[in-house]
């Protein structure tokens, strides 16, 4: 497909699937038919890449549906001065997503390789405005706190305290709360020392593994976090 298909393509997407339900933040629509989505997706995958629905990428891992990548990111309500922790790194294409929103972006992964991947991949896209580290996101990034926001792309039991705390003062986070199954996407805010959760709607994620969320029998990292 010839790079004005995929531009026309993408833009079909937004209309189509995330306009028409309601996400209406001009910012978030301008990135989402910006960012090549087309890129981050499996070569045996791509021509699935606009699909409304979520589609494997390695290491059992998933890329989120369109619509569900525009809807976190417009309630996450990212300003162009904010600074953003990412918990999650997947296919990179969240990340460049909110690399365009925000002032920078802190991104941690605990398969090493979906993030090596990743970074390969939005360094050829002229992404210069991130940070990367591999390790156990439940734990936060907290030399780089506080974050005026924070996005979890995994599934939780609970809120991670880790992450509360490392919130500024009038921060927002968006997280998947809930059983390993299904989740509800909740949007936790931090004002003059309450933390307010609120409930939005129905969402299934994969599992987010740490200390702080579900366990994994056989980690593939030791729990530190190696910046890069």
């Amino acid at each position: 497909m010839p790079p004005e298909s995929y531009a026309s393509a993408r833009k079909r997407m937004v209309d189509e699937q995330i306009r028409a339900r309601g996400v209406r933040d001009p910012r978030v629509l301008e990135a989402m038919e910006q960012v090549p989505r087309e890129r981050f997706l499996p070569a045996d995958r791509v021509a699935e890449a606009f699909a409304d629905r979520a589609l494997p990428i390695d290491c059992g891992q998933t890329i989120s549906q369109p619509f569900m990548v525009a809807s976190m990111t417009e309630l996450l309500d990212v300003q162009s001065t904010h600074r953003v922790l990412e918990i999650g790194t997947g296919s990179g294409y969240q990340t460049a997503i909110l690399s365009r929103l925000a002032a920078h972006v802190y991104t941690i992964e605990r398969i090493r390789a979906l993030q090596e991947n990743a970074r390969r991949l939005l360094a050829s896209l002229g992404v210069a405005n991130v940070s990367y580290a591999v390790g156990d996101g439940t734990l936060g990034w907290p030399e780089a706190a506080p974050f005026d926001r924070i996005m979890v792309t995994a599934g939780a039991p609970e809120v991670p305290r880790a992450l509360v705390d490392q919130l500024a003062d009038g921060g927002r986070l968006v997280i998947p709360i809930g059983g390993r199954n299904e989740q509800t996407l909740t949007v936790v805010e931090q004002r003059g020392g309450r933390t307010i959760e609120m409930p939005r709607y129905a969402c299934r994620f994969v599992q987010l593994i740490g200390r702080n969320a579900w366990p994994e029998s056989a980690d593939e990292y030791n729990g530190s976090v190696d910046e890069t």
